[in-house]
């Protein structure tokens, strides 16, 4: 008799136990706990049965007891396990979470467990080095504006002394501190867009604009500059080209930076153009220069902040490396695209897109 008894209880136990190893297989944690509770319900009930089915040759009820104790043994041990491995994930990721408060940009939660609990890490990781990127960001726009704005400070402080000391008479350096000054707020101005474009907090008021007058306005203020660089300005709007869809001011932003930009960077006799056609829902623009064009690291990093690392396209010439940086999030925040290139036959062509107006679809 206790021998039956013991055999019910232990294959119960052996069971429950194997159904529970096989719970870990399945890859949802929906899944898994469902599958518990039917291993709560099903295994205690089997058991019975069983040694029902065994109580007719023992005439004994210490085996219904045993399967009884053994089926709620199984079941509590599945629910250890399955809890078990539901905690380790979330206690790993609870631990990287804690790390990152604490200012660790480096945590990251490990990989694995129920389809749910995996996603949910990857989920966090993947903030995390947003996280990261962030605030290395914000470090190097530090730096890089600490620098830049040391600069013209310097040289101001510099001359203002030299006039304080009678050195040299004021009038010879107005000039130049109003020069210094025009530099000092065209830097504050780009800093406060950038600020503006990170937050969100863009105003843009869309509609339906023709690019027509918004390039020619464009060419027509920097027509001076381009006489002196004696650089050709020329503009190129295919007819039937039909409205975009967008902000003319920060559009006529975009194509200011955009062709200043390729004008510092064309030499003297070469030309720049700006280029204007229908691509299907979208309206394409493209700027092009006549320079040397751009190094193949600086095709990857052209948009990025303060980037000025292509001595071929910044001889010296002034600009704090935001242009082109204003310029993709005044882009995208229209909706658009914007990418650089080298022209085949030599040069620079910085293209961006705006969307079709919908009256014009």
């Amino acid at each position: 008799m206790i021998g039956s008894a013991l055999l019910v209880g232990g294959l119960t136990l052996v069971v429950g136990v194997a159904a529970a190893l096989g719970l870990r297989r399945l890859p949802t944690l929906r899944w898994q706990l469902a599958g518990l509770a039917i291993l709560g319900v099903f295994l205690p009930l089997g058991a019975v049965l069983l040694s029902g089915a065994v109580m007719f040759e023992s005439d004994h009820d210490l085996t219904v007891l045993a399967a009884i104790v053994a089926g709620a043994a199984a079941a509590l041990v599945a629910a250890f396990l399955v809890v078990r491995w539901i905690s380790a994930p979330i206690l790993r990721l609870r631990h990287a979470s804690a790390s990152l408060e604490a200012g660790d940009l480096t945590a990251r939660a490990s990989p694995g467990g129920p389809t749910e609990l995996a996603e949910l890490s990857g989920s966090f990781n993947a903030m995390a080095e947003h996280i990261e990127r962030l605030f290395d960001a914000r470090r190097e726009l530090v730096a890089w504006a600490s620098h830049d704005l040391r600069t013209p400070i310097a040289a101001m402080q510099a001359m203002i002394e030299a006039i304080e000391d009678g050195l040299v008479p004021a009038e010879r350096y107005l000039p130049e501190l109003r020069e210094q000054t025009r530099l000092l707020g065209t830097l504050v101005d780009d800093l406060f867009e950038l600020a503006r474009i990170d937050a969100g907090d863009l105003t843009l008021e869309i509609r339906e604009a023709s690019l027509d007058g918004l390039v020619d306005r464009c060419l027509r203020a920097l027509e001076a500059e381009a006489t002196a660089r004696k650089v050709t300005l020329g503009a190129h709007v295919v007819p039937g080209t039909p409205c975009a869809r967008c902000a003319p001011d920060s559009v006529s932003r975009i194509l200011f930076n955009l062709v200043t930009n390729a004008l510092r960077h064309t030499p003297s006799d070469g030309s720049v153009a700006v280029r204007v056609e229908h691509g299907g829902t979208e309206i394409v623009v493209a700027v092009e220069d006549t320079g040397s064009g751009f190094a193949p690291e600086s095709l990857q990093r052209a948009f990025e902040r303060f980037w000025r690392g292509d001595r071929a396209r910044t001889r010296g010439q002034a600009g704090a490396g935001l242009g082109l940086a204003i310029a993709r999030g005044l882009v995208e925040a229209q909706g658009g695209r914007i990418w650089a290139e080298n022209r085949a036959d030599g040069g620079a062509r910085i293209t961006f897109t705006l969307p079709v107006a919908p009256s014009s679809l």
